[in-house]
């Protein structure tokens, strides 16, 4: 062998094909800086050792240990759940002034953010990370963004320091991707000093555990525009009831139905104005859609080197299942749809990070929703090729391919949270047709002037 080729094969580790990122199997990366390296490394050593090689185990059992979260909590990961950049004032007032890794939280950009959402995902199951991220990733941002500084300050310091839970409440049993519809009620006492919700709330992740939700609400009139944020007390509240729900994957996550009947509420708990709701929601879509893009890239990752070590070693007809053609050429397909989707992700992420809010909100709305659209349906392939290839073992829900055929099981949970498929291919175009018409009406008065 050429000495040159040598050289090239030895300088960089040796890793099974399609398990990695490119920037960690030591190829040039136009993303990823020395910090993102050096958080990765500390997030992959406690993750691994504290979460991944126990999630088999925890999907089985369907639940995650009672103190997960308090050590989760103490190893210093809450924050990385917040989209960047992190609320720097606040940490700083908690005492938080580094990430793990050492990186300052001013420092902290939407790359860490991927990297952390990636290495969570490290088994391929959504469950047992989703168990300790979803509630505060959705939850928190809207008060940070939104809330008044009194409510800021009666509830951020608990949240963040890991004292007290939060979760996300949207959907409902009749409303999901059509959140102008929700039904859920919040009417004003007559001496204005409470809110009384009354309504039910379903397939809320982390509910469960939560001691509050920021929760959509009608205010008002049908339509979006009675629509409103309110922090709702949960946990141990009179009149809130709340169960386990069973689903087919993300088992452990905590999925929850929440029934409220009559529940009293402070109106100091109201999120922002009444009747922007709406508003308020769609700023955190981004961030939502883009941490599920995320996980399905770690998750595809998963399930197909998996798949490829597989069929490297099984035998059938007197060779592997590699010397077949057609597994190459099944490997081939899903592979390249796996790579694709993952560098169009990274791109994404490289444009939220150095966008403001209000810019990548406005411009890459319709991007992010089609790429979570699109992640859906590489996640359906990928898994079902993984599937394929392990033939009956990825059938079996314990062995050789039980982990592939956990993560099958996971796709509808990657397709539908978020706003479902169908829905954001339609906003997608919808999004881009009325920048694209704003743009140019704004192009053509200045040609004028």
């Amino acid at each position: 062998m050429n000495s040159e080729y040598q050289k090239a094969l030895t300088s960089a580790p040796a890793v099974l094909p399609f398990s990695e990122p490119p920037y960690l199997c030591g190829l040039p990366s136009p993303y990823h800086t020395e910090s993102h390296r050096r958080f990765q490394k500390v997030a992959r050593a406690w993750i691994s050792e504290n979460i991944s090689r126990h999630a088999l185990e925890w999907e089985r059992e369907e639940s995650v240990p009672e103190d997960l979260y308090q050590r989760w909590v103490a190893a210093g990961f809450l924050p990385a759940t917040l989209p960047a950049p992190l609320p720097v004032d606040w940490l700083k007032r908690l005492g938080i002034n580094e990430m793990p890794g050492g990186v300052k939280v001013e420092d902290w950009n939407y790359t860490h953010s991927a990297i952390f959402a990636d290495e969570m995902m490290g088994a391929g199951l959504a469950g047992p990370p989703g168990s300790l991220t979803v509630g505060v990733a959705y939850g928190l941002p809207p008060i940070f963004k939104f809330g008044s500084k009194e409510l800021q300050e009666r509830i951020v310091p608990e949240i963040v320091l890991g004292k007290k839970r939060i979760c996300i409440a949207i959907t409902e049993p009749d409303a999901g991707s059509d959140v102008a519809n929700i039904t859920t009620t919040a009417k004003k006492t007559p001496d204005g000093k409470h809110y009384i919700v009354n309504g039910q709330k379903k397939w809320i992740t982390n509910g469960v555990w939560s001691d509050y939700a920021t929760m959509a609400v009608r205010t008002g009139d049908e339509g979006a525009g009675g629509l409103s944020l309110l922090l709702v007390p949960l946990k141990g509240h009179p009149g809130v009831e709340m169960r386990r729900l069973k689903v087919g994957g993300q088992i452990s996550a905590g999925t929850t139905f929440i029934d409220m009947d009559e529940v009293k509420v402070p109106a100091e708990n109201i999120i922002g104005e009444e009747g922007m709701g709406m508003t308020y929601i769609m700023t955190n879509f981004n961030h939502e859609r883009m941490s599920i893009c995320m996980g399905v890239v770690r998750q595809c990752r998963v399930a197909l080197s998996t798949a490829f070590e597989y069929v490297m070693k099984r035998e059938a007809f007197g060779k592997t299942l590699m010397d077949n053609a057609v597994v190459r050429h099944r490997l081939a397909g899903a592979g390249s749809q796996l790579e694709a989707y993952a560098s169009w992700v990274d791109q994404l992420v490289y444009q939220m990070g150095n966008m403001s809010k209000a810019e990548s909100d406005l411009r890459l709305g319709g991007a992010v929703a089609m790429a979570k659209a699109l992640g859906g349906r590489v996640f359906d392939e990928v898994a079902n090729c993984s599937i394929l290839l392990f033939g009956g073992n990825g059938y079996t829900r314990s062995g050789q391919g039980e982990v592939v055929e956990k993560i099958y099981r996971e796709v509808p949970g990657m397709r539908i949270p978020g706003g479902s498929e169908d829905v954001l291919l339609d906003l997608s175009i919808r999004q881009m047709v009325k920048i694209y018409q704003l743009q140019t009406q704004l192009l053509g008065n200045k040609s004028r002037l």
